[in-house]
């Protein structure tokens, strides 16, 4: 009950914060220029085929560029979703220590892995609900304006959540080892190395290059957030319109086994299993 409560309160807190109001103000101008980009892209090619008379000559079928789009808007809310965990989180614990809040809340008969556990689960539940508001609109634009429904949607939130849950692991993780600066410029770098890594792994896949692909792999056994977010990607497109489009840098052709899924959450478990390891021998 007490890291319910822990839960409710980070969860409260983090509303309250002024870089998640931002988060939230970009997050619905994204949704206006989507919604104004797929209108325009249906426009075009209404307009494309007239223009050719009903002629079946299109680079494209409508279903694969639909689902493009839809594939480009939910890689940006995942990307977006991705900064907000580590901006919400960066000073949880650390932050904390340094204005001084925790050690007013020790004295209090609350063990310290029931703040740690608290904090996972209240960013974790503001993060989920974030993202099923964001890829409910995507689908809703996609949907109504676009005439298009991506297939297994919620396998492919269910996966962009998780890829939250292992940067907000490794954020907290952070939080009990370094100054709020330090986990922070980290946290951010290795999610770019991890963004990076998957890019290499699709270009190696699609110039057959063994080094290219190994050092995808190794980004992903060290950060598997890129790598659930490319079996995402895969689900969410039907598996024609997959091949059609081809290797791209939202997508891919060869998405990871679902023992991908098995490790991601072991190893979620293993870091905030640390995180409270860490924090109990943290001299406050």
């Amino acid at each position: 009950m007490r890291t319910l409560l822990i839960a409710r309160l980070t969860f409260d807190e983090a509303f309250r914060r002024k870089v998640i109001l931002a988060v939230l103000l970009l997050s619905v101008v994204f949704l206006t220029l989507y919604l104004f980009g797929f209108q325009v892209l249906r426009d075009d090619l209404i307009r494309f085929r007239e223009e050719r008379l009903g002629r079946s000559d299109e680079l494209l079928p409508y279903d694969a560029q639909a689902s493009a789009m839809v594939l480009m808007g939910l890689y940006t809310v995942n990307f977006l979703a991705g900064v907000m965990t580590i901006f919400a989180a960066v000073g949880t614990i650390s932050g904390e220590i340094e204005s001084g809040v925790l050690q007013a809340i020790l004295p209090k008969p609350l063990s310290r892995w029931e703040i740690v556990a608290g904090k996972y689960l209240g960013f974790l539940s503001m993060i989920a609900i974030y993202l099923a508001l964001m890829v409910g609109s995507v689908v809703a634009i996609s949907r109504y304006v676009g005439d298009y429904t991506p297939p297994n949607i919620i396998r492919g939130w269910l996966l962009m959540v998780l890829v939250s849950a292992i940067l907000l692991a490794l954020t907290m993780l952070g939080s009990t080892i370094f100054s709020t600066m330090a986990n922070g410029i980290v946290a951010l770098m290795l999610y770019g190395m991890a963004l990076t890594g998957g890019l290499v792994e699709q270009v190696g896949t699609a110039l057959d290059n063994d080094t290219m692909v190994r050092i995808g792999v190794i980004t992903s056994v060290a950060l598997p957030s890129d790598s659930m977010w490319r079996m995402a990607s895969d689900i969410v497109q039907p598996r024609s319109v997959a091949y059609a489009l081809g290797p791209t840098p939202f997508g891919t052709i060869s998405p990871p086994s679902e023992f991908a899924i098995r490790y991601a959450v072991v190893y979620c478990v293993a870091l905030v299993l640390a995180s409270a390891l860490v924090f109990k021998r943290r001299d406050i």
